[in-house]
């Protein structure tokens, strides 16, 4: 098949300019089923998929102006997971593959750089690559529904298209926000990752937030910033000194904007409150938290987010700038706004719905999203079968965070079962 090439979309124009030697934008989805893996036919199901996924099976290239993705020859074929969830995707690895197929007894994981896609195409493909896999292994037929492809049909030109540069305002908003508490703490020496996962009751954590009158990512966001404003106030400064605490919501465009594709297409934005002001109860916070979501993820702030960001993409003299010269100029932006403005993301997929035939083989699903680069803590949320799954993922020795959050939720009335790596 003859090679195919992508620009980026405006999402991941950042991403290859950051790359660390110790750290890069990974994001990982996972599948748990109810029988151990087969390597072999999972490599076949990956294989079977690559032409209907054009835009997940390639690698990072580097051109005169800008980074582009390039379609690979052949899938990569499944790995037995090791070590720990996230590791380094260095730039070589990327020039070859930008995504990893894992498997370790019964699970699936798929581990992909974030300038592939966002977490919502990342888990489209993940559960593709499960169908193909049970219907390879039980010669069984799973309906294209509720998510499912046809894996035979030809790709849609909707689904490899970058929707940000269909859904601008005719102005941009601008990007001025107090900057937020920073959490820290010892980072590890190896750059390992720590994963700790609660499991909820689906039914019991949305019935809190009902209690509420909120959404469950509110009420989530609610009690992070809780147990941040918790963590800040641990460190012992007087109230002038507080920060804002603030949470990053990533935001799927394709609800707000009614399209859709496998690129990148998600804006983040914060919501918080200032320490300074004064103490605020549980049930404040949660309203707060919900009515800024709410009035941020409109279509008109969404779509004036979006300008703002893509102006400076067709700026003809940024385009004619050199990428060696864009690359450090991105990378000082970076550095001076890019994570300044929120503690750390709550990314929460929401529940994941799958066609009946298939639903029997699975046990649970994971959404795991990488540490940032300036801030070593990270919250992802999916759903599935009654149970939501909290993964919290940091990258210092430390785990107040964790321990201040998960136990908060238990004052609540929400019983948790708690996981660790």
């Amino acid at each position: 098949m003859k090679k195919q090439w992508y620009r980026l979309d405006n999402a991941a124009l950042i991403f290859p300019a950051i790359i660390r030697k110790n750290w890069n934008n990974v994001f990982r989805v996972a599948v748990t089923l109810t029988e151990p893996v087969d390597p072999e036919i999972l490599s076949r199901a990956a294989a079977d998929l690559k032409p209907r996924f054009p835009t997940v099976f390639v690698r990072l290239k580097s051109g005169f102006f800008w980074y582009y993705l390039e379609t690979v020859r052949e899938a990569p074929r499944a790995e037995q997971d090791y070590a720990y969830p996230l590791t380094h995707m260095p730039r070589k690895q990327l020039q070859t593959f930008c995504v990893r197929i894992l498997y370790y007894e019964n699970r699936i994981a798929v581990e992909m750089f974030h300038s592939v896609t966002d977490g919502t195409g990342g888990m489209v493909f993940l559960k593709n690559l499960a169908a193909r896999y049970l219907e390879l292994k039980h010669g069984i037929t799973i309906p294209p529904e509720n998510g499912i492809v046809n894996w035979q049909e030809t790709p849609k030109n909707e689904e490899t298209r970058d929707c940000f540069q269909l859904c601008g305002a005719p102005v941009g908003i601008g990007r001025a926000e107090a900057t937020a508490y920073r959490l820290s703490g010892n980072p590890e020496e190896d750059h390992a990752r720590h994963v700790i996962m609660g499991i909820v009751p689906t039914d019991e954590l949305i019935g809190k937030a009902h209690e509420q009158g909120v959404t469950v990512t509110a009420y989530l966001a609610a009690v992070m910033a809780e147990a941040v404003r918790d963590r800040q106030a641990m460190d012992g400064k007087p109230p002038k000194q507080l920060k804002p605490v603030k949470i990053t919501i990533p935001v799927n465009l394709r609800k707000t904007f009614g399209l859709d594709t496998m690129r990148n297409f998600a804006l983040a934005v914060n919501i918080g409150f200032d320490p300074k002001l004064g103490e605020y109860s549980h049930e404040q916070i949660c309203k707060l938290m919900y009515h800024q979501l709410a009035a941020e993820v409109t279509p008109q702030r969404m779509a004036g987010r979006v300008t703002t960001n893509v102006v400076l993409q067709r700026s003809m003299p940024i385009r004619l700038i050199p990428l060696p010269l864009k690359r450090i100029c991105m990378r000082l932006v970076y550095a001076i706004s890019g994570e300044s403005k929120g503690c750390l993301n709550i990314s929460n997929m929401g529940p994941i719905v799958l066609p009946d035939g298939m639903a029997q083989y699975i046990e649970r699903f994971e959404f795991v999203i990488g540490v940032q680069y300036s801030y070593p803590n990270n919250c992802s949320v999916v759903s599935w079968n009654g149970k939501t799954y909290i993964s919290m993922i940091r990258g210092i020795q430390e785990s107040e965070l964790e321990r201040l959050f998960f136990s908060r939720l238990v004052e609540l009335g929400i019983p948790v079962e708690v996981e660790s790596d």
